[in-house]
């Protein structure tokens, strides 16, 4: 095993709130419209861009994709937990040699803000964002480039995330699969079957018999 991939939203950090707060302020304030939490997920696979795009009726798509950044940036220190496991984590993968990347379909912008509100963008030698790619995950492009970029096979690499769409294109890039439930507050979901659940940060290696 030479490259870890992870998901970023749920995987690496619980940012599923921040999400929805940004945009149930979108669709409040440019459609009149109260989204549940489900409803927002059933709107998961694009970018946040692309589903405002995809989604929002007004006409002024680009004022609202300000506003879900402004909430964003805003609300993101009270409502994302920083973990210190997760980032102990990359730091010994990182003193171990393997080469890291994330592969999401968040868009770079939303990203970069997390990323530096975690103080995680030092760990990554490749990312790979939904503004990146033609076809969202479950396609496998996403962590097709990855191992691309970074030189790597599907033998040499596992994808780590917190969904069905995440195990799906790990299976269909032929790498390994983990599923996490390592967050606080947040357990996930799975039908599909990854190679290896990890409920601790601290499993990840030992799964795959590395010390």
């Amino acid at each position: 095993m030479k490259a870890i991939l992870f998901d970023f939203d749920g995987t690496l950090a619980h940012t599923l709130p921040v999400c929805f707060e940004a945009f149930q302020e979108v669709f409040r304030r440019f459609d009149e419209r109260e989204l549940t939490n489900e409803d927002i997920i059933s709107m998961f696979g694009p970018s946040e861009t692309g589903i405002i795009r995809e989604n929002l009726k007004h006409t002024d798509s680009s004022s609202a994709i300000e506003l879900y950044y402004t909430v964003y940036s805003e609300t993101h220190d009270k409502l994302v937990p920083h973990s210190p496991e997760i980032i102990e984590l990359l730091g010994d993968l990182r003193r171990k040699g393997y080469q890291l990347g994330i592969v999401t379909g968040k868009a770079q912008r939303s990203l970069d803000l997390s990323l530096e509100a975690l103080k995680m963008t030092s760990y990554f030698d490749v990312v790979i964002t939904g503004d990146d790619v033609t076809n969202a995950k479950p396609h496998p492009e996403g962590i097709q480039q990855a191992m691309k970029r970074l030189g790597v096979t599907n033998e040499d690499t596992i994808y780590l995330g917190d969904s069905d769409a995440d195990i799906l294109a790990g299976i269909d890039a032929g790498v390994r699969t983990v599923g996490v439930y390592w967050l606080p507050d947040y357990q996930p979901t799975f039908t599909q079957k990854p190679d290896v659940v990890c409920n601790k940060t601290t499993q990840l290696l030992t799964s795959f018999g590395i010390e």
